[in-house]
């Protein structure tokens, strides 16, 4: 089991023929994923040849991939000015996982595309984030898949440097899926949607949560997982050392008074019950203890 993404999922990649889509298609092909089709409308009908003798065909539209694959995930690798509109038609045509990686989508064109969304059928991950990954059965994004293989930790993240960090940190134990939600403004799949997901999910057995300044989606998570969470949950939040008042990183990372701060954050999920670190590593090292408890 995994949540989102699983090994029968048949992935399509908008944008596949650029050089950051072919790229990492190169990367998911190598990781295991069932890349089964590009959509590229000025390529429709080529094939794209990739290492190990692998050829993937290129569509006109995600309508056209998903009648010719059966494909339920897309990934979308379009530039910011042309991503809505890959979005909508990944939408309309019904796909039930659309994996946004691209960055400086304008925050108007993401709520609109999200909300379009909404009854749709469509899940939404991102924008600006780095996609997921059910180590050792798929990979839809861009999180490198050498990091740590198949366990039974979930792990949801605002920041992808910081996924990638804990995963590696994390690495003995392996996980079920790692889910970068991205840190934008306004992102579809949040971290309470993978929380609900982790916990109904029989084959993970405890939660990372990673956020970071600026917000209330860490607080309005924290309430979550103390009305709904039985599984441990440890968690860490980026920005301790942040000035009040700016803006750090990712576009939705603000601080205003006293709300949407690192010490605010951490307050609220410990009061969850959620074990808090102060660095990526001690929150690593709480995961551990866990963990052998659990295994013990």
């Amino acid at each position: 089991m995994a949540i989102f993404l699983t090994a029968d999922s048949k992935v399509v990649v908008q944008g596949m023929t650029g050089s950051e889509g072919m790229k990492h298609t190169t990367r998911m092909l190598a990781s295991g994923t069932n890349v089964v089709g590009g959509v590229n409308p000025r390529k429709a009908g080529q094939t794209v040849d990739f290492p190990e003798g692998k050829q993937v065909p290129v569509f006109g539209s995600v309508a056209e991939a998903m009648e010719a694959t059966g494909a339920d995930v897309t990934v979308v690798f379009v530039p910011p000015a042309f991503a809505k509109s890959a979005v909508v038609e990944a939408i309309d045509a019904g796909i039930g996982l659309a994996v946004v990686i691209t960055e400086g989508i304008a925050v108007k064109d993401s709520a609109e595309f999200y909300n379009y969304s909404l009854g749709k059928g469509t899940r939404i991950i991102g924008p600006n984030c780095p996609g997921l990954i059910s180590p050792g059965q798929s990979n839809a994004g861009i999180i490198p898949a050498d990091i740590a293989g198949p366990g039974r930790i979930g792990l949801v993240s605002k920041s992808g440097t910081l996924t990638y960090q804990m995963m590696y940190e994390l690495k003995e134990f392996g996980f079920s899926s790692a889910v970068g939600i991205g840190g934008d403004p306004v992102i579809g799949t949040t971290h309470i949607d993978c929380l609900e997901a982790f916990e109904a999910d029989p084959d993970t057995d405890a939660i990372v949560m990673i956020g970071e300044i600026g917000g209330d989606a860490e607080e309005r998570a924290a309430a979550y997982i103390a009305e709904h969470v039985t599984k441990p949950v440890v968690g860490y939040v980026a920005g301790f050392t942040a000035p009040e008042g700016k803006t750090m990183g990712h576009a939705g990372a603000i601080v205003s008074g006293s709300s949407g701060t690192a010490a605010a954050k951490k307050e609220a999920l410990e009061a969850a019950g959620v074990k808090v670190g102060k660095t990526p590593s001690e929150t690593a090292a709480l995961m551990r203890e866990i963990m052998a408890q659990i295994s013990a």
